[in-house]
């Protein structure tokens, strides 16, 4: 079989194999000590050579790094994620594959799924970005389904903090430039500035693809005989050890470790992605991985893993960007843009048509065998021999110690005797300001999908053919993680749910990023325990099954973790879905007249408040209790609200409360205010008590709301009226009135100066 090469491919060239194989002669022998500089312990060390029946080559123990790594194993988080939801009547594929697959109608699927790249992007924040972009598509993609919308979630430390607008400004352009590139929109997404991130930065990547459910391709490498082909980009020394480093935590010389970041290029991975799903129509695919993170180690191991099978791969064909990589250097690699397939033997010309027209390498480096084991050589060297099940599906699994960590010393929360100033404040903040700097940004209409965009509680996409519709959201209160692990797991699932309700969305599934500091830190253990087992408990209530995710744990530097961070993406669908009604029915005020209603009881409840934290510098106590049946209830509610065309504005209630939510109402529409009395006192106008939604509906439609919220047993307070160019609030004891515009020029400026544009 051919492939597309130049004059300057120095791949199989003399000079090449003579510069590897002098400096194979030069790796240093295998001991125990450099078996810990990779990360293993000794029993994991005993474990590899108990399997082998000898000592490792140096190869060898490169790969068993990569696959007994936290990144590629998840061996301290395993034991936990089993309680986890993983079927439901829309599931087609749960987590085991590139990414979860979900039925939405006509046999259509959406294969999703959210993926972390946080240490690459803290030390070089452009590149770190781009490519958790580029490798969250090519999970998406490899099961046949083609991208439609990405979103992000992005944690950043005090902009105060050394590095950090650099962080921010090559975070957010990375994203911006790769999907962009790409043609995948960027629909959604959350952004939080806290201290906890000065250290990590947080960088999670989500995607979305549609397909027909008889399109999707799954990893399985079988068929003995069949061939294993490499596809894409050439093969460089960028991001070696890139797995095991997101499965350590920094230090002082983390920043000085630029070479393990790697380098994308996406348009290579638009055409990539145009050939692949050519390729995987042509019939003669069995199976297809990306090279994510351990590269060609761990899409070779994982293949033959799940088709329980073996593979042979002679290392010298591998496509190379520069001379002289050895085999150690070629499986760890985690260039960017390559994916390894199995092709039906006797049928690889195919293929090679079809990646050769788009100007691809294509190159069979194996063959599919029925040992069990993993036979790779270089120019004719055996340079590893190992049995694939004990790397890949028995990697070690180990339960942490759990130590419940002293609780946060109760702080009194000062009342707000000016809740008008105090609300202005809140706006004026880069975490609660407008977020417009960061996703205008992003191309978030390219392909003609979106129907609700950024800044809403969810976005909304068309799938074109199908009368029904997707909504996306991402969310996870970090704060309320760390001050109550099993309260802030439950929330991030229920507010999730809780704003595709807000579009009218049912949740088909979610998949989840699990940012956690040092799990051999049993307070850290704990987090991670109780996040899992409340995020469990919220899911199985509200009938949310687990399909996909990515568990990056060591998010530490110094010893100082971060906050808990289980970010919660989550796909609902619409399934009557009109255009004209998402485009009027939005999170903003823009009808004069209209009716306002607050949907769910209020207590006083701030402990790990925006109010508490950034007005008062407290963040302590407990964080709001979630009652998993109330968030159910109003769910039901604001869905069939929706059904029913009685609502024109809807909106949740979350950080800030009610006064926040009023003034977003006002200030992300039209310029349209309202005026609204409420009994209650100032400081309750900041609590963030959960289950509570806004709505605003015509008078004709006031008794329907009111009769659907008793049927369900929801409060539905009725509280004002839409209209004029001000926000006039009444409460207990006072009221305050701002300027719509007023508010809408503090929110917009808030982040820009802050970054100091």
């Amino acid at each position: 079989m051919a492939s597309v090469r130049d004059m300057s491919d120095p791949t199989g060239t003399p000079e090449s194999l003579a510069l590897a194989k002098q400096r194979i002669s030069e790796e240093p022998p295998i001991t125990a000590e450099l078996a810990a500089e990779h990360g293993l312990d000794e029993a994991e060390f005993a474990l590899l050579r108990g399997f082998l029946g000898r000592e490792p080559t140096f190869t060898e123990l490169g790969i068993t790094s990569a696959l007994f790594s936290e990144h590629c194993s998840y061996k301290s988080s395993k034991t936990w994620l089993r309680e986890f939801p993983t079927s439901g009547p829309h599931v087609v594929h749960g987590p085991g594959e590139n990414a979860g697959v979900v039925s939405i109608g006509d046999g259509w699927v959406a294969a999703f799924k959210m993926e972390s790249h946080n240490h690459p992007s803290y030390i070089e924040p452009y590149q770190g970005a781009a490519t958790g972009v580029g490798g969250i598509l090519r999970d998406v993609f490899t099961m046949g389904a083609r991208p439609v919308a990405c979103m992000d979630a992005l944690r950043f430390g005090d902009l105060e903090a050394p590095r950090m607008r650099h962080l921010v400004d090559g975070v957010v352009r990375g994203v911006g430039d790769y999907g962009n590139c790409v043609g995948v929109p960027t629909v959604g997404g959350e952004t939080q500035f806290h201290p906890a991130y000065n250290g990590n930065i947080l960088v999670n990547a989500f995607a979305l693809g549609v397909c027909r459910e008889e399109e999707i391709f799954t990893a399985s490498a079988t068929g003995v005989g069949n061939p294993i082909l490499y596809v894409g980009a050439r093969t460089g020394r960028d991001g070696i050890h890139g797995a095991t480093m997101a499965s350590e935590s920094f230090d002082a010389e983390s920043e000085t470790k630029r070479p393990t970041v790697q380098v994308g290029d996406p348009f290579t991975e638009k055409v990539l992605l145009e050939a692949c799903i050519e390729a995987m129509k042509s019939g003669v695919v069995v199976a297809i991985q990306d090279m994510g993170a351990a590269g060609l180690t761990s899409s070779c191991f994982e293949m033959a893993d799940r088709g329980g099978t073996g593979l042979e791969v002679d290392l010298e064909k591998v496509p190379l960007r520069e001379p002289g990589l050895t085999p150690y250097e070629l499986m760890l690699s985690e260039s960017q843009e390559r994916m390894v397939l199995v092709a039906e033997q006797g049928k690889e010309n195919v293929l090679t048509e079809v990646f050769e027209k788009w100007g691809l390498s294509v190159v069979p480096i194996g063959r599919v065998t029925e040992s069990g084991r993993a036979l790779l050589r270089y120019d004719g060297d055996v340079v590893a021999d190992m049995p694939v099940r004990p790397l890949v599906d028995e990697a070690p699994i180990y339960e942490r110690p759990v130590r419940e960590p002293a609780p946060t010393v109760g702080a009194d929360v000062p009342s707000s005797s000016d809740p008008g100033a105090d609300l202005i404040a809140l706006l004026d903040t880069p975490d609660l300001g407008d977020k417009s700097w960061i996703y205008g940004q992003y191309d978030s209409t390219v392909r003609s999908n979106t129907l609700v965009g950024p800044g809403g509680d969810a976005a909304v996409i068309r799938v074109k053919g199908l009368s029904s519709g997707l909504a996306l959201t991402s969310d996870v209160n970090p704060v309320y993680c760390s001050l109550g692990p099993r309260q802030g797991g439950r929330q991030a699932v229920a507010e999730a749910v809780r704003n595709l309700a807000c579009v009218g969305a049912t949740p088909l599934a979610l998949s989840d990023c699990l940012n956690f500091g040092n799990p051999e830190n049993p307070e850290v253990a704990f987090q991670l325990r109780e996040c899992i087992r409340g995020m469990a408990e919220a899911c199985d209530a509200l009938s949310v099954p687990v399909v996909s995710g990515n568990v990056s744990l060591y998010n530490e530097t110094e010893g100082t973790s971060i906050h808990p961070t289980p970010t919660v993406a989550m796909v609902g669908l619409i399934e009557e879905i009109d255009a004209r009604s998402h485009q009027t029915c939005g999170s903003s005020f823009w009808r004069d007249g209209d009716r306002l209603f607050l949907l769910g009881s209020t207590r006083l409840e701030l402990g790990g408040s925006v109010y508490a934290r950034i007005l008062h510098g407290i963040e302590a106590g407990a964080p709001p209790n979630v009652d998993l049946s109330a968030e159910l209830a109003l769910a039901t509610l604001l869905r069939k609200l929706h059904r029913d065309g009685s609502v024109s504005a809807v909106h949740d209630l979350s950080e800030g409360g009610l006064a926040l939510a009023l003034a977003e109402m006002c200030v992300g529409g039209s310029g349209i205010g309202a005026s609204v009395s409420t009994a209650l006192e100032a400081t309750a106008l900041f609590s963030e008590t959960q289950g509570r939604a806004l709505v605003a509906v015509t008078q004709e439609h006031a008794d329907t709301v009111h009769e659907a919220a008793a049927a369900l047993g929801v409060g539905a307070a009725e509280i004002g009226q839409v209209g004029g160019s001000t926000l006039d609030c009444g409460f207990e004891g006072g009221s305050f009135s701002h300027s719509v515009e007023y508010l809408r020029r503090t929110w917009r400026s808030a982040l820009p100066k802050a970054l100091g544009l």
